[in-house]
């Protein structure tokens, strides 16, 4: 009897001008140890060379080229459509996977099918001793939309001393690695291609969540990630989507009970840090907050018809999923209460 095929694993790279990082990124992935993988890169208009470069250099790599750039949202959904794979990788492209990555992914996957995704642990590319900002060792939420990891809490980042090793529950994992469950995508729908950039992996997950699945850290499968690449070091960008997509969020996906007290509050700590960057003449930064708001009011229609569909087919309460996120306020915790690490906030674990 010939044996079972094992699950395929299809990894997606979308690049936009990334020449400079294809090569650790593929030469490690093809370093990979798991026996059933393909490789899709999905080029989102590069005019650097990249795609010349992945089809002298790298012809085991399935090439997908958009005309145009389709930013991380949609040049991941269109990498999902064109992959075969049992389960679906989202890679960023400035990484290198070490060996044996994917198996402990793939054990995880078998051991319970309620597990819709899982992410390795993610070390900085140029610091390997320690966390990287965008995925370290999985990813949890606050009340009120402020993301943390594993690892990172706002700019503080931790060394990797063994400290978050243990398999658990996560509330989103990094859209830098994250593996997914193809059967889960083909039910609740590909990354929201609205939110252009920042936090459409963890709207993923939450909708996940949502229906009833689980989201794992295997920190026993590791990478590096060098981190930044796509807005380089365009922080007022960076807090324009951050604050935009995380309201977006919360009303696509908080029950209208809790909603009704979790938008004020965070309207308050939103208008705390205007007024707090316009006292330190940070005008940029200042603006960011009604730019982001003015968004959401124009696209309010869109929004709530996002709304209208998830809650009718959500299948679990936000109790059910209460236990990920952090009781309180992570602002208030961090600046007031100066908790600067995940084992601080979260003692528990």
């Amino acid at each position: 009897m010939t044996p079972a095929r094992p699950p395929l694993f299809s990894i997606i790279v979308v690049n936009y001008n990334g020449l400079s990082f294809l090569k650790g990124c593929f030469d490690s992935l093809l370093g990979t140890t798991y026996p059933s993988v393909e490789i899709l890169m999905v080029d989102n208009g590069s005019t650097d060379g990249s795609v010349p470069f992945v089809e002298r250099n790298y012809p085991q790599v399935k090439l997908i080229k958009s005309p145009t750039n389709l930013s991380y949202s949609g040049g991941n959904n269109l990498g999902i459509r064109h992959a075969s794979g049992d389960y679906i990788v989202l890679l960023n492209n400035d990484t290198e996977v070490t060996p044996g990555w994917l198996e402990p992914l793939a054990e995880e996957f078998a051991s319970d099918r309620t597990i819709a995704a899982c992410q390795p642990k993610i070390l900085m590319m140029t610091d390997r001793s320690s966390f990287e900002y965008s995925g370290a060792a999985g990813g949890y939420m606050d009340w009120f939309g402020y993301p943390f990891l594993r690892g990172r809490i706002f700019d503080v980042i931790e060394q990797d001393h063994g400290q978050y090793q243990n398999q658990v529950d996560l509330f989103w994992t990094s859209g830098a690695a994250m593996a997914i469950r193809k059967s889960v995508l083909d039910e609740i729908g590909l990354l929201d291609e609205d939110f252009v950039l920042h936090m459409e992996e963890i709207d993923l997950c939450w909708r996940m969540h949502l229906m009833g699945y689980r989201l794992r850290a295997r920190p026993d499968a590791v990478i590096y990630h060098f981190g930044g690449g796509t807005l380089g070091r365009d922080q007022v960008a960076k807090l324009y989507y951050n604050i935009r997509n995380s309201i977006f969020m919360l009303l696509k996906n908080v029950s209208a009970r809790r909603l009704f007290w979790v938008l004020p509050i965070r309207a308050l700590l939103d208008l705390a840090f205007l007024i707090k960057s316009l006292f330190t003449l940070d005008v940029k930064r200042a603006a960011a907050v009604p730019v982001a708001y003015a968004w959401l009011l124009i696209h309010l229609r869109l929004i709530l018809k996002k709304r209208r569909e998830i809650q009718r087919r959500r299948t679990v309460s936000d109790m059910a999923i209460d236990p990920l996120l952090y009781p309180g306020s992570l602002v208030v915790a961090y600046f007031i209460g100066r908790k600067r690490t995940f084992t601080e906030l979260w003692p528990r674990e």
